[in-house]
């Protein structure tokens, strides 16, 4: 019985010793591809049938419940969706494409781990696993043309993420020495009675700021831009979405444990929230690479997510799993079209997108689709899960939060619709038709009935994450 419990991530484990061997042999790259992908699916497949299982593992410091089996069934669902769609892996030389295959699912295998994680020392073991296979990832891009920006782009995320890494232990030490306990449901009241305490602040502080991190979120943004420029598109669009997932949760597992007797925090999310929603809107309005131009759109996304955790509620920390859910499909279906468009992996401007219309019906369709949702129109997932964010955050009692976060979807309409344009309101000028593999058709029409179904239809996915929420609270 307790080996069920672990099953999911026992054949993660194994799928990545599987691609391990592989890279010992002279498969050819489609082979292994189409190994991958399998395996990525059949994961989802286990998670899937794993929702309702539940109980404890390592002396109760990894929790099995209906909260972290749906998160490992969105990370294990958009890995799989990223290899089904990214199957060519244009931006990766091609000696090492089965050695990217095996970080990139030890990297989803440390994030599957994450979500279940209830315990200082195992959370940052998954954290730490994940967080390094990404640093692999990130210079393994091919350098045709004398391109080397990746190789910038890893040596900043690395050193960035082991000095996060560093603070955040440090943090840990702080609270273990207040505590004495390492186990979340006793550390978190425990803190709530010190929170004033000049070393609980620090603790805190050190702690979230590495949480942060992760999540991109202000001030704790700046390797993001030139992570998501340097990484080749298909390791980009893995970091824009599917960490970020990982994020959320265990915030989520900190915020209802420190529910509902912790004002401090709202106010550090609120200023946070803010700040990330701001900044990244107004910087976003000036970029011409589109990986940029998502990078820091993705940091004022971050803040629209803290929305819903500020409320301490069930519904809002459900609307907030809706909201990031949409957001990784939202990502996903825009960097779909970023990988077929990039014809040799190559950066895309936004002018590479011009009359995108004649040349790939299907990709700028999608695309706009992805650009409308992001902007919070309707009836696309992103429009319900920023209306359902502002009227939670207005429920509780945050009206100037809300006018603010109200202002910024004004803001960003303006970036994301100018990519519509130009793909739909201009002509082709001599650029080239875009050749689609079926698969990737197949998947991006799939993407788009996702973000539309679930931009109608709310209630079903809603009412579910209430119901994994609830089982935490």
């Amino acid at each position: 019985m307790k080996m069920a419990l672990f099953f999911p991530e026992l054949f993660l484990l194994l799928s990545c010793l599987v691609i391990f061997l592989l890279t010992l042999g002279k498969m050819s790259s489609s082979t292994v591809r189409n190994i991958t992908a399998a395996l990525s699916v059949i994961t989802f497949l286990i998670c899937a049938a794993s929702l309702k299982l539940e109980g404890d593992l390592f002396f109760k410091a990894y929790r099995i419940d209906l909260f972290s089996q749906l998160f490992k069934l969105l990370i294990t669902g958009g890995v799989a969706v990223l290899l089904l769609f990214s199957h060519e892996l244009k931006g990766i030389d091609e000696k090492i494409r089965t050695e990217y295959y095996l970080f990139l699912l030890l990297s989803a295998l440390g994030l599957v781990m994450l979500v279940s994680s209830v315990e200082l020392l195992t959370i940052f073991v998954s954290l730490e696993l994940s967080s390094y296979a990404l640093y692999l990832l990130v210079p393994m891009r091919d350098d045709h043309g004398g391109l080397r920006q990746q190789m910038e782009a890893g040596i900043k995320y690395i050193l960035f993420g082991v000095v996060a890494t560093g603070v955040m232990l440090f943090g840990m030490s702080y609270l273990f020495g207040l505590t004495g306990t390492t186990y979340l449901n006793e550390l978190v009241p425990a803190v709530n009675q010190l929170i004033t305490s000049p070393a609980a602040i620090v603790g805190i502080a050190m702690v979230m700021g590495g949480f942060f991190f992760k999540l991109g979120l202000f001030p704790f943004h700046f390797w993001l831009p030139d992570v998501y420029q340097g990484a080749s598109n298909e390791t980009t669009a893995f970091i824009a979405s599917i960490p970020k997932l990982g994020a959320v949760a265990l915030l989520i597992r900190v915020a209802t444990l420190a529910a509902p007797s912790a004002e401090a925090l709202v106010d550090l999310l609120m200023i946070l929230a803010v700040c990330s929603m701001f900044y990244g809107n107004l910087i976003a309005l000036v970029q011409k690479d589109i990986k940029r131009m998502l990078a820091f759109s993705g940091i004022a996304h971050a803040g629209f997510v803290i929305l819903g955790i500020i409320t301490l509620k069930d519904t809002g920390f459900a609307t907030a799993i809706y909201y990031i859910t949409g957001y990784m499909l939202m990502n996903l279906a825009c960097f779909l079209v970023i990988c077929n468009v990039s014809v040799k992996g190559e950066n895309l401007a936004i002018s590479d997108l011009t009359g995108l219309y004649k040349r790939a019906p299907l990709m700028a369709f999608t695309l706009a689709v992805g650009m409308f949702a992001l902007a919070g129109i309707p009836p696309f997932v992103g429009f319900m899960g920023k209306f359902m964010l502002l009227a939670g955050a207005l429920k509780a009692g945050h009206l100037p939060l809300v006018i603010l976060a109200a202002i910024n979807t004004a803001i960003a309409i303006y970036y994301y619709l100018s990519v519509v344009r130009i793909s739909f309101c201009t002509d082709p000028e001599e650029r080239p038709a875009v050749a689609v593999a079926p698969l990737a058709q197949a998947v991006s029409i799939a993407l788009v009935l996702i973000i539309i179904i679930m931009g109608v239809m709310p209630a079903a996915v809603v009412d579910f994450a209430t119901l994994a929420v609830r089982g935490i609270m």
